[in-house]
């Protein structure tokens, strides 16, 4: 039994092995390194829930700031 899952689990990632190959190339278009980012705003949240006014970056100017983009991770998601 254990071969016959092993053979199915090695015959479903070898089936993907060729679609990756044949993708297409995927343009970057990252900002360069000292870029100002754009202002951009969000919905943002806290561990209590969805703060009720958009975020927007330009309101933490000249701070740091760190997007987290997991937002189910400490939720009940």
């Amino acid at each position: 039994m254990k071969h016959v899952v092993v053979l199915a689990l090695l015959a479903v990632a070898l089936s993907a092995v060729p679609a990756a190959a044949q993708r297409a190339p995927i343009e970057q278009n990252f900002l360069p390194v000292g870029t100002m980012a754009p202002d951009i705003s969000v919905t943002g949240a806290t561990r209590y829930g969805v703060i009720q006014t958009p975020v927007k970056l330009s309101d933490f100017r000249g701070e740091t700031v760190v997007l987290a983009f997991f937002f189910r991770a400490r939720t009940r998601g």
